[in-house]
């Protein structure tokens, strides 16, 4: 008998087109993750946009030193119970609400924070520190006026419930508020894994059930960053008779604090 044989096959051959596929979608697997990377990297840089400290004197400053930074705070002091304090957007000097808030809320001693890395505090910003900052201030401030108030704008709205939460503020405003911010950059960046990607996720809901003082939600009829969406599903989160919203006509995200009405609501709510 003789014995078998055995042929070596060659191996597949694959048709230009479909190599050229295949190299294709190599390369765009290459880049999605290469942009999931660098959105992963340079998240905080998208969410903190500092600003310099343009309309405060030294008179009006003070310094409160937290583990890891020393913080600015512009103030205007006044005596008696009642102080403010003011957690602005992302990218604002807070220091240039001073002479309206001053003018709006004479009996109130005005706190205005800014951020790390904003205005001259020192460090960098994130969720954590930001929270943990509001805190110290809200305990400083405390010390002297037992009867605050809150008041947090676009990106500080997150920090201001979450201080809310835990602190015993008399009264809550929050300026453009949103339900999240990994609910917003969801929206942004709808192709990437953004729930996995996002450190600093803002999720207010997580706090509103907590809150039990009044609370006014006040948003601006063209908001074009914060979705309306988003402002009632965090108004829907509060319980029954604590939060109530306003809507200001005419305005969008960044000039809702143009408006006449934008003081008088705030006033009315203190």
């Amino acid at each position: 008998m003789h014995p078998t044989r055995f042929t070596r096959k060659a191996p597949p051959t694959f048709s230009p087109i479909v190599r050229i596929l295949f190299w294709l979608v190599s390369i765009a697997l290459l880049l999605y993750g290469l942009a999931c990377i660098a959105l992963f990297i340079f998240q905080r840089s998208l969410i903190y946009v500092p600003q310099p400290n343009a309309f405060d004197t030294s008179a009006s400053t003070r310094i409160l030193p937290v583990p890891g930074a020393d913080l600015v705070v512009s103030v205007r002091p006044h005596a008696g119970q009642k102080a403010l304090i003011y957690l602005g957007g992302n990218a604002e000097d807070v220091s240039a609400n001073l002479a309206s808030f001053s003018s709006a809320f004479p009996n109130h001693a005005l706190y205005l924070l800014h951020y790390r890395g904003y205005g001259g505090s020192s460090g960098k910003a994130s969720e954590d520190a930001l929270r943990a900052d509001a805190l110290a201030l809200f305990d400083a401030v405390y010390a002297e006026h037992p009867d605050i108030a809150i008041v947090g704008r676009s990106l500080g709205t997150g920090v201001a419930i979450g201080l809310a939460s835990q602190r015993p503020a008399a009264r809550l405003v929050l300026v453009t508020p949103y339900n999240s911010i990994q609910e917003i950059a969801a929206q942004q960046f709808p192709y990437f894994p953004v729930r996995w990607l996002l450190t600093d996720k803002f999720e207010s809901w997580r706090y509103a059930p907590k809150i039990r003082i009044p609370t006014l939600l006040l948003a601006a009829e063209f908001d074009e960053v914060i979705p309306r969406t988003s402002t009632e599903r965090l108004n829907a989160t509060f319980a029954n008779g604590i939060a109530s919203l306003v809507t200001i006509p005419g305005v969008g995200h960044n000039t809702i604090s143009n408006a006449a009405q934008y003081l008088a609501a705030i006033r009315a709510a203190l």
